[in-house]
């Protein structure tokens, strides 16, 4: 299986209702780790795996480099490769970096020009993110139009 890092905020008024799938010593209660039973933690820790410690080695400077660059820059980016988008395909601006385009084939067409989207309900859901460029953006618009 692989691994990597990821963050996750577990609110107290649902962490009961959720079962931890992937539970092992790592988020157990105390010294789980010497052995069986595994008691879970109390709190969000019983949703822990044993940590991939080469992932976070990588983890610290990309997250030094995302606060650095800024959150607010970032989204800016974001949402102004998603509105330039949109422009392209004669949609009206948003401020979401996410955008759904029902048009016939519009997935497929996406996918004949090497971009990657998903598809919710048959319309193709691109995502705009701090690595998009405008030539991608534009490369997206000429499949589609």
């Amino acid at each position: 299986m692989p691994r990597g890092t990821a963050f996750c905020y577990v609110s107290p008024a649902v962490r009961d209702r959720i079962r931890p799938l992937a539970a092992n010593w790592y988020a157990g209660e105390g010294d789980a780790s010497y052995g069986p039973p595994l008691r879970l933690a109390k709190d969000a820790r019983r949703f822990d795996i044993a940590v991939p410690w080469f992932s976070y080695v990588a983890a610290a400077p990309t997250l030094e480099l995302l606060l650095e660059i800024g959150i607010e820059q970032i989204h800016e980016h974001d949402v102004g490769m998603a509105n330039r988008f949109r422009a392209g395909l004669g949609m009206p601006p948003s401020d979401s970096a996410i955008v759904s385009v029902s048009r016939p084939g519009a997935s497929e067409r996406l996918q004949a020009a090497g971009i990657r989207a998903s598809v919710r309900k048959g319309a193709a859901r691109l995502a705009f993110h701090l690595y998009t460029t405008k030539d991608d953006v534009d490369a997206a618009i000429a499949a589609l139009s």
